[in-house]
């Protein structure tokens, strides 16, 4: 099956849909097949790729909702290999009416594991909401992998409490080899407090704290703008080339990941 992680963080403002597409981009040009999943009502993902959500018909929501076939819901993008499922407003439904539904935590990974033939893509990349609902928690129950970007900031730092619950609760729950690991973001080298709290978030969580660092980058906002990953915008600036450094680090942990015991 498709590797599979999920992005996410309670907090918002994190880069967590930044990280998404040029964590995809990245991997894409690696060589890798990747399926881009918006799980995120405010389709955020989806604009950036350069779909408009109120003229989509058909998005990851029929599968929440409908048990759709996730094969039949995705859709090309400029990029070849990077593909994605997008999101329109029926996700406000799937976040109010889930939890309605018969062992709803399990949908997404019942779906991606009947659906999705092992040999289409290699990752499969969740982007979650800003909150640790029911579409959130589809998603954790899904990956193998969770990643949460965090700002290197006070308010970001305490938000990876209930991130931590949650991966907790996840694992007693019915996925018991979900790992994870914490990006730092939107990082300003020039700010002692930036400086002290990434050696702080690094003392504390060790191994589970990525070594790729993702800066502040103006550039990621016009890669929004036109519709392209930053790797495939701007292949030569400081983000483009964290974010290949981080598919580089991601593709040679992923089976070190697997085998570890969930810390």
């Amino acid at each position: 099956m498709s590797y599979i992680l999920a992005i996410a963080n309670q907090k918002g403002g994190v880069a967590k849909t930044t990280t998404a597409i040029s964590l995809g981009g990245a991997l894409v040009k690696a060589g890798n097949q990747v399926l881009l999943i918006d799980l995120d009502a405010q389709a955020d993902l989806t604009l950036a790729m350069g779909l408009n959500p109120r003229e989509i018909r058909g998005s990851i929501a029929d599968v929440l909702l409908n048990s759709g076939n996730l094969v039949s819901l995705c859709r090309e993008t400029m990029i070849p290999g990077l593909d994605i499922i997008p999101s329109n407003a029926e996700m406000d439904l799937a976040e109010q009416f889930l939890s309605e539904r018969i062992n709803h935590e399990f949908i997404l990974r019942n779906a991606l594991i009947a659906h999705m033939p092992d040999q289409v893509y290699d990752y499969v990349i969740l982007d979650c909401p800003p909150a640790l609902g029911t579409v959130t928690y589809n998603a954790l129950f899904a990956a193998q992998l969770l990643i949460i970007p965090s700002q290197p900031e006070y308010f970001s730092a305490y938000a990876l409490r209930s991130m931590l619950a949650a991966v907790q609760r996840v694992r007693s729950q019915g996925n018991p080899a979900l790992q994870y690991r914490i990006l730092i973001t939107m990082q300003d080298l020039r700010n002692r407090v930036h400086r002290n709290f990434s050696e702080e978030l690094r003392s504390a969580f060790k191994q589970n704290i990525l070594q790729t660092v993702i800066e502040i980058d103006t550039k990621l906002r016009e890669s929004s703008i036109v519709g392209l990953p930053i790797t495939h915008y701007l292949s030569r600036t400081r983000s483009a080339l964290q974010y290949q450094a981080l598919a580089e680090e991601l593709s040679q942990n992923v089976q070190e990941i697997a085998t570890q015991t969930p810390a």
